[in-house]
Parts: C-alpha cells; sequence; structure tokens
C-alpha cells in the first residue's frame, strides 16, 4: 500500500514538474520577443523655407482718456434729471440737480445777516472818523462783515455742489438714479466716459522691449463687428514687473467711429522688423509642453531587436517665432525637406511607427477664411 502511494506521489511530482517546465519556456520566449505596437495614422507635410515678417503680438485692453462714474457729491433728493442713457455730452452740462430748498432758504438769511453786517460796518466807519468810537469797534464791525461774506459763499457753493455737470466731454452710460430718488454722499449717478481718442494697454516680455519706441504704428483687431484699428504708440512704462517680467505699453486711437469701447478686450499687432528665414508649419504640428516644444519628424528606422525596418517617428525640438492665421514659424530645429507630422501629434511618442494618409490635410493658411479658423 505503501510503495503504491509514493509511486502515485512521484507521478504527480513528475507532472507538476514537466508542466513547470513548459510554462516557463513558453514565458521565456513571450518575454524574449519584442511587443511592436500597430502604427498611427497620422497626415504629414514637407518642410519649406519661406521669409517671414516679424510682428509682435500682445492682448491688450481699451481704456477711456478719461473715465469715471459721475456720483452725487453732497446727500440729496433727486430733483432734476437732465440726460438720458447712453447720449454724448460736453463739459458742463447739467447732469442732475438736487433738491436745494434749505440751502437757498439759508441763503437768504445769510444774505440778510451780510446786509446787516455791512449796515454796521459803514456806520463804524463813519463814526471812527468822526473819533466817537474806538478802533476796536471798527474791527468788530469789519470781522463780522466778512463772516456774515464768508457764510453766503459757503451756502452758494453747497448749492452749487448740488447741481452735478459733466466733468469733461464724452459718452454716457446707464442712468442710475431716478427723479425723487434719495442718494447718499457719494452714490453713483451714471458712467462718463471720453472715447475720442481711447488707449489701448497691452503687456510684451523684457526681452522684446527693443522693437518698441514712441510713434511706432500699431494695428488692434477685435472680434466684436469685426474691429480694425490702427494707432500709435505714445507710452512706455518705467519700470518692469518683476513678477512676470513684462513691460507695460500704451497706444492711442482715434477711434473716430466710436466702436473701441472702454474695458474692450482686442488684439494688438506691431511689425518687429524685417523678413527672415524661417520654417512655416500648421498650429496642429506642434507638440505644445511646458519643457520644450516640438516636432516629429518622419523617417525610415530599424527595429533595435528585430532589425526589421519600419516607418517611424523621432521628436525633435524647436524654437517657436510668431503665429499668423493657421501658421506658425519655426525659427531653429528643422531643416527645409524634412517630413513631419501635421495631425495626430498628441498619440505619437519617438520611435512610433506610423502610416501617412494624407487625404485630408489640416488647415495651413496664413489668412484663413472666417479669420482665426
Amino acid at each position: 500500500m505503501k510503495k503504491r502511494l509514493f509511486l502515485m506521489l512521484a507521478v504527480v511530482v513528475v507532472f507538476i514538474a514537466v508542466l513547470g517546465g513548459f510554462k516557463y519556456s513558453q514565458i521565456s520566449k513571450a518575454m524574449s520577443q519584442s511587443y511592436q505596437p500597430p502604427p498611427e495614422a497620422v497626415t504629414t507635410i514637407v518642410t519649406k523655407q519661406d521669409m517671414w515678417t516679424g510682428s509682435l503680438n500682445a492682448i491688450g485692453t481699451v481704456e477711456a482718456v478719461h473715465g469715471v462714474m459721475v456720483s452725487a457729491d453732497l446727500p440729496g433728493l433727486v430733483s432734476e434729471v437732465h440726460f438720458d442713457s447712453g447720449r454724448s455730452v460736453s463739459k458742463g452740462d447739467v447732469l442732475v440737480r438736487l433738491d436745494t430748498k434749505q440751502e437757498r432758504a439759508q441763503l437768504n438769511a445769510a444774505d440778510a445777516q451780510r446786509d446787516l453786517a455791512r449796515l454796521a460796518l459803514e456806520r463804524n466807519q463813519g463814526l471812527a472818523t468822526a473819533g466817537v468810537v474806538a478802533q476796536a469797534n471798527l474791527d468788530q464791525a469789519q470781522a463780522e462783515f466778512r463772516s456774515a461774506t464768508a457764510r453766503v459763499g459757503e451756502i452758494a457753493a453747497t448749492i452749487e455742489r448740488k447741481t452735478i455737470r459733466a466733468p469733461f466731454a464724452g459718452v454716457l452710460g446707464i442712468r442710475q438714479v431716478n427723479l425723487g430718488q434719495y442718494v447718499a454722499g457719494g452714490a453713483p449717478i451714471v458712467q462718463l466716459q471720453a472715447i475720442r481718442p481711447v488707449y489701448v494697454n497691452f503687456s510684451i516680455p523684457q526681452q522684446d522691449f527693443g522693437l518698441m519706441s514712441r510713434g511706432s504704428t500699431i494695428d488692434v483687431t477685435s472680434d466684436a463687428a469685426g474691429i480694425s484699428e490702427t494707432g500709435k504708440i505714445t507710452a512706455m512704462d518705467s519700470v518692469v514687473d518683476e513678477a512676470t517680467r513684462n513691460m507695460r505699453v500704451q497706444a492711442t486711437f482715434d477711434n473716430a467711429d466710436g466702436r473701441l469701447r472702454p474695458g474692450m478686450y482686442v488684439e494688438a499687432h506691431l511689425a518687429s522688423g524685417g523678413a527672415s528665414p524661417v520654417i512655416l508649419i500648421p498650429s496642429s504640428a506642434i507638440n505644445y509642453a511646458p519643457f520644450g516644444d516640438s516636432v516629429f519628424v518622419v523617417g525610415d528606422m530599424k527595429d533595435e531587436k528585430t532589425g526589421k525596418p519600419y516607418k517611424g517617428v523621432r521628436q525633435q525640438f524647436v524654437k517657436l517665432g510668431g503665429a499668423r492665421g493657421d501658421q506658425v514659424a519655426v525659427v531653429s530645429g528643422l531643416k527645409p525637406g524634412e517630413e513631419i507630422v501635421s495631425s495626430g501629434v498628441f498619440k505619437l511618442r519617438p520611435g512610433a511607427a506610423v502610416i501617412v494618409n494624407n487625404t485630408v490635410q489640416p488647415a495651413n493658411s496664413s489668412a484663413p477664411k472666417p479669420e482665426n479658423s
């Protein structure tokens, strides 16, 4: 019985050993073979050199030459409103009058007090000339008359301050008060913006400061109704922002048609010199990354383990210049005549196999229609 048990145990051990050896052989063979993922379908273009007139592009904000929120100087009740929302006004035009009944009554009393002080002063002057009253009485009469005159001026100034006028010529915004409304001191009345001319403020990197000069022509565009305006650089900040290493620049635009409005976002374009040779490629060909921008160059490659040839890609880091439409200028890193991937870069890695299918190509125009498509 024991011999039979030992025999069965030996058979099981031999079977397990044979099975383990077979599996080990399979795994070793699989590990020795390299896995080649299926090739990715991409589109490609052949690079060529072109002349590129450099331009400096920046995002700007329109700002009024003069712009304020017209506010109530003193508290009071709105008795008259003399403007309509959105209307153009001239400097000094009356916008709102606050109720001044109490102040006018005080002014009448102050006028009467001043008249009385004047009579007392004239009387004391005559008596002083005759030597009847002391000089001290004349001095007191003069002081009382000046005090009464100042009181009249103070109340008149208060009445004038309750007449709210346009501090400069411009365009009004939306009215924020109503007839009969009580407004506190400093309460907003209406926006007033001088929009002819206007400023456009934008920032540029410190390395581009040499391209800036006062009087240089600059263009701005906006997607708002196809706005396009030409102006001139009129000011540059005296310091560079330590946090961003950018410098603020200000340009002035006539804005004759008034389409540029304060707060509007615009794109500023400044020609930065003569033409220079660059490689123009579609923006879809660029693999943007924090550690550097790159493209994938297509070429014949050979598998390191099997030695089999295949069409693959290598990653090439590039230095980019300006952009125009769908195109981006490559300043360095590429040569004319190289075949690069124009779409599908997001799914590639260095050495990946590719299949080129150029049936449909990505947009590659310097002036796309519609713009910025």
